[in-house]
């Protein structure tokens, strides 16, 4: 028996005429018909223009995982230091925990508090290079979200849902303003060298959109990617030949709905792309000596946020959209997570950090990108007024997801203001409260991009990053 397939369109019958050669012909015809460039795909990641004024083109955020303390921070709380060792007072209760006991006494703080710049803006003395930018940065003392365990609000600070499959922000901003970059990701997570979060890749993820919008994970270390060379005995030509080969037989049979396929052919693309460019961007042997000091590369202990926040800066400079610096990896208090010392850990991860993030804004600033780059500081909640003691000698904070501090410089942002207040215990975020939502609105509003507008049909409803309406912070904008 003889069995034939009819073909069951034009389309159809073209890709699979002469063993599919007939579309790989009309493909070819149709890109000289159109002027375009042969040995190109369309991207979903041509650069859009933004539906509103735009202030930001690029963000670079970065993400203190575990959950910074805000009264050890950017947060003074005198009364914490005047009720050490007491009950909490009725009066901030209810008070929501993981593991605090019912016996908890209220933990002072060991950090000093100082003005700093002109704004004169309260900085603990973990943060002596930080504290020099104050006047570029706008602090958000009045932070909450929803949940109190690492992953749900990981997922709810990255996705604006507490469960994963919904997209990061990140994968938000590259579907609705492109790539600037034809040679580099568009969306760049540079994780911590300790390991995987409790979020899990999940929350950096696209989620539902295509999977064009996806982020490229980057490695820790001296090799953030791999295999930019070309093999042994392979030239650029031959190479160029190979991906053009590959994408006219992928699109020859490909549906038009097929994302994954077309995710597929457009990395391979840009990887044919990163050979050329991604070489020299991930290299910093060029970089200056005092450029690198200023990053703190070099120095145990700052040296690896330092490489990275410098691979930031020459990111966005090279037109990456949204890049991702995580502090903090591992488990348990590799993080900001400082559940039995919150001395030892806070000085731990600050010494890590504080010196590479006053050095990227000072780099930006120098270099006339931090007035077009968006740098967001925060962790997916901050830590209780009360003690977490394992033992005597060794107090800790649990996780706090009612008031916490981000902070914002550049992109439009008003340096030099401190907007929302926690109580006087730095438990209840009680002016001016901000959701995670207001947060991620006011992302997309420096960036041009419109909450009600950057929406993405899915399963019959119309999906947003904000997923209620989050309410832009006018204060902190210039």
């Amino acid at each position: 028996m003889i069995h034939t397939r009819f073909a069951r369109s034009r389309r159809e019958f073209i890709s699979e005429s002469a063993a599919g050669f007939g579309g790989l012909a009309l493909s070819f015809l149709l890109q000289q018909d159109l002027g375009a460039d042969a040995t190109r795909m369309v991207s979903p990641l041509t650069p859009k223009k933004p539906p509103l004024p735009a202030k930001a083109k690029s963000v670079i955020f970065l993400f203190q995982a575990g959950g910074p303390s805000q009264m050890d921070t950017f947060d003074p709380k005198p009364l914490l230091n005047q009720l050490e060792g007491q009950p909490l007072p009725k009066s901030f209760s209810p008070i929501r925990s993981q593991f605090l006991k019912e016996n908890a006494r209220i933990l002072g703080t060991r950090r000093t508090f100082k003005k700093h710049g002109q704004s004169g803006i309260d900085v603990s003395d973990l943060f002596p290079h930080m504290a020099q930018c104050v006047d570029d940065m706008a602090i958000i003392r009045s932070c909450y979200c929803d949940i109190i365990v690492h992953s749900a609000a990981q997922y709810q600070m990255m996705s604006g849902r507490l469960v994963p499959g919904f997209p990061s922000m990140g994968s938000w901003v590259i579907y609705g303003l492109g790539s600037e970059s034809h040679s580099l990701p568009a969306y760049v997570v540079m994780p911590a060298p300790e390991g995987a979060l409790e979020g899990g890749q999940p929350m950096y993820s696209q989620g539902f959109l295509p999977a064009a919008f996806q982020p490229t994970m980057m490695r820790p270390g001296a090799s953030p990617i791999l295999n930019l060379d070309l093999p042994k005995g392979i030239s650029r030509e031959q190479r160029r030949r190979t991906i053009d080969l590959i994408r006219d037989l992928g699109q020859a049979s490909m549906a038009p709905e097929d994302n994954q396929i077309s995710a597929r052919l457009a990395s391979y693309e840009l990887a044919f792309q990163m050979q050329t460019d991604a070489p020299e961007v991930v290299d910093i042997v060029h970089e200056t000596q005092e450029t690198k000091d200023l990053y703190g590369i070099g120095t145990h202990p700052s040296d690896d946020y330092g490489r990275r926040c410098l691979l930031a800066r020459r990111m966005v400079e090279k037109g990456v959209r949204f890049v991702c610096v995580v502090a903090g990896g591992g488990p348990g208090e590799l993080q900001w997570d400082a559940h039995s010392d919150i001395e030892e850990n806070h000085h731990r991860l600050a010494a890590q950090t504080d010196k590479p993030v006053a050095g990227l804004l000072k780099d930006l600033k120098r270099r006339g990108l931090l007035d077009t780059t968006l740098v967001v500081w925060g962790g997916e909640f901050g830590r209780t007024a009360l003690a977490e003691g394992r033992d005597a000698n060794a107090l800790g904070r649990d996780h706090s997801p009612t008031g916490f501090t981000w902070w914002m410089a550049g992109g439009g942002i008003k340096g030099g203001t401190v907007v929302g207040a926690t109580d006087d215990l730095g438990i209840h975020a009680v002016t001016d409260r901000i959701h995670f939502r207001d947060l991620h609105t006011t992302i997309l509003n420096q960036l041009g991009l419109d909450q009600n507008q950057l929406t993405y049909l899915h399963l019959g409803r119309e999906e947003r990053l904000t997923e209620l309406h989050g309410t832009v912070i006018e204060k902190i904008l210039a």
